[in-house]
């Protein structure tokens, strides 16, 4: 089944709501990097927050990277994202052993920390990108973004993110919603939104009761008269491709190649996203020598 996003507005417009289920296209990083249950919890919130963010994008060309380092055992998680939702994500160190805060509920706190910062880089095809960045409040992620919208976007916004892990490690579900309020709302419909926020139940117990995001989006705003306006079909995808790396040998420098010829008569390249392998033996490395 497709990982997926609706868009949505409520409160007579002054709501904008996205819904995401990206059970699939988690469960496909989890494969990819062999990501213990908290380190695939940690950078599945962090995709599925990726992914909405792209969809808020204007433009076809539009990308999105989000950067988040607590300072925790995980490292640095990093995922990409584009216009149509559609990202590529690693996680520093994907085997992190796992801790738990209470039976089923994993530490991911402790597990990215909070000695840190989020980054987010749009590139929005201008001169020079876009770089918000705002310190980690708990390395829970969602707090995290929802953080980061306020303080460097000043969009207040409610975020809430999450991973249900089975027993196998595979993931049972994953997804979550960012919903935001615009300058004209009024104070009745933002009292309702607030009151249903503070007395909702946490996300991944909807997701664990089989709630999907249609589902979500009218527990969260059926009272204020949500309106589904888009759906879109996301996934994990990683562009890399063998001309990327020919790019990324031929900007280390005539030296640096010369001596990977003469020590190693080859090169193999894995990417970081998708662990794919890019071998380059020595023939093909002194045509790139010589287009330096």
């Amino acid at each position: 089944m497709q990982s997926t996003v609706i868009r949505a507005i409520a409160g007579n417009g002054s709501i904008r709501a996205f819904v995401a289920d990206t059970t699939n296209m988690v469960e496909k990083a989890r494969e990819i990097h062999q990501a213990s249950p908290v380190a695939i919890a940690a950078l599945g919130r962090t995709m599925t927050a990726t992914s909405i963010m792209g969809l808020m994008l204007k433009a076809e060309n539009h990308k999105i990277t989000v950067k988040v380092n607590g300072g925790g055992q995980l490292g640095s998680i990093v995922v990409v994202g584009n216009s149509h939702g559609n990202v590529k994500g690693y996680v520093a160190n994907p085997q992190v052993e796992s801790t738990y805060i209470a039976p089923g509920k994993l530490n991911v706190g402790e597990a990215v920390g909070t000695k840190g910062d989020i980054t987010v880089i749009k590139d929005l095809g201008l001169k020079d990108p876009y770089i918000g960045t705002s310190a980690i409040v708990s390395g829970e992620i969602a707090e995290d973004f929802a953080s980061y919208f306020l303080k460097s976007e000043q969009q207040p916004s409610a975020v809430a993110l999450g991973v249900l892990v089975e027993r196998d490690y595979s993931i049972k579900a994953a997804g979550g919603f960012i919903i935001q309020i615009l300058p004209h709302i009024e104070e009745d419909i933002l009292n309702q939104l607030e009151t249903k926020l503070t007395s909702m139940e946490p996300i991944t117990s909807l997701m664990n009761n089989g709630m999907k995001e249609e589902d979500i989006l009218n527990y969260v705003l059926g009272d204020l008269s949500p309106q589904i306006v888009e759906r879109y079909e996301i996934d994990f995808n990683c562009d890399c491709s063998k001309r990327r790396f020919e790019q990324a040998l031929i900007s280390i420098g005539r030296s640096d190649l010369q001596e990977i010829i003469e020590e190693d008569e080859g090169a193999e390249l894995v990417c970081h996203f998708c662990n794919k392998k890019h071998i380059f033996n020595k023939e093909e490395l002194e045509k790139l020598l010589l287009e330096i």
